[in-house]
């Protein structure tokens, strides 16, 4: 129902459309674009439960807080494992983007991404959460759809098209037509798990215990899922589990890339499932279309290489690939009367306002 009170507000609050993601969260501004794209982090006093910090300060903190402080990541697998500390993380970064605005106290109406998999309870604690922290009114979408609308693929066409959104806890495969999802696979493996394997292996092979960051660092500058062109080294620092003292070790590239194995191989095993579930007209379609790659994980090296060789089409990285989630989420705001229906069911029914 049309509420005047709700058209006026438009007018003064800044519509924002959210990624909240397991490793990142970004953040855009209808008419500015993204505005903030920061770790989904948030450091808290132990005893009084105060935030100290969000975002890139909390992240510079981790496994370096003293006793009385502690670094939390409120989400896991791309869900709300510590609904408060979410709360708190969002409003922060709602208040960040309204505290720049003319007038400040005009409430956003919020679109947000949530992956594919998850239940109507964890769709709720995150339409909760965005309300208490201020949304004038909160808008689910799942993310491989958001990805795909942000990757620029023809979802509205009868045409079929496919996107592989690979966050930091899950990974998405979805197949599109005529506006709706024909096939969609939500598989709770993705970047963070990435990093733990790393983080095994080192302590596997060498005998050295190394850190997230570190982890994620390797993975990043050396890790790759397809035999490079050049293989690289970087050294590994940690401390030895053996003398307890710190230690340093050359790795490669090569061994990165046999620690992501197992990780990689379930994820191109998803998207071969989805593949096999995708009716033969589809097929068709996306053998010229081809697949596209989003989110943080589509940046290892070589990924597309490998998924390419395992299901024998094109497959290609977005634009922009880290960012199509969020994109994808403020086109529907530029667009909502038109791209009302891909939005999730629970929320259809309260998108007029």
């Amino acid at each position: 129902m049309f509420s005047p009170l709700n058209a006026i507000l438009g007018l003064f609050s800044r519509d924002i459309s959210i990624d909240l993601g397991t490793a990142n969260t970004l953040v855009l501004v209808r008419g500015q674009g993204i505005v903030i794209n920061e770790p989904s982090v948030v450091a808290i006093e132990k005893k009084t439960k105060k935030v100290l910090a969000v975002g890139d300060e909390a992240k510079e903190m981790v496994g370096r807080t003293p006793a009385n402080i502690v670094a939390v990541r409120p989400l896991r697998d791309g869900v709300i494992s510590d609904f408060d500390v979410a709360e708190r993380m969002l409003h922060y970064f709602i208040r960040k983007v309204h505290d720049r605005a003319m007038l400040p106290i005009a409430r956003p109406r919020v679109v947000v991404g949530l992956p594919s998999g998850v239940t109507e309870v964890e769709k709720r604690a995150v339409h909760d959460a965005c309300t208490n922290a201020g949304a004038r009114q909160t808008l689910l979408i799942e993310q491989p759809t958001a990805a795909a609308i942000g990757a620029n693929l023809p979802i509205n066409e009868p045409v079929g098209s496919m996107i592989v959104d690979i966050g930091g806890g899950t990974s998405e495969m979805a197949v599109f037509a005529l506006g709706g999802i024909v096939v969609s696979r939500s598989l709770r493996v993705a970047g963070d798990e990435m990093d733990e394997e790393v983080m095994r292996y080192a302590r596997e092979k060498y005998n050295l215990l190394i850190g997230q960051r570190m982890a994620e660092r390797i993975k990043m500058a050396i890790g790759s899922a397809y035999p490079l062109p050049e293989e690289q080294t970087m050294t590994l620092r940690g401390r030895n589990l053996i003398t307890g003292l710190p230690e340093e070790v050359e790795i490669s590239s090569v061994e990165v890339r046999e620690a992501l194995s197992s990780t990689v191989a379930m994820i191109v095993e998803e998207i071969r499932t989805a593949l096999e579930q995708t009716p033969p007209e589809l097929i068709a379609d996306l053998m010229e279309q081809g697949i596209a790659l989003a989110g943080g994980g589509a940046l290892l090296k070589g990924l597309a290489e490998r998924v390419s060789d395992e299901t024998k089409m094109r497959v290609y990285i977005a634009d922009d690939a880290l960012t199509c989630v969020v994109r994808g989420g403020g086109i529907v705001l530029e667009h909502l009367d038109t791209l009302n229906h891909v939005l999730t069911t629970t929320q259809r029914r309260n998108t007029r306002h």
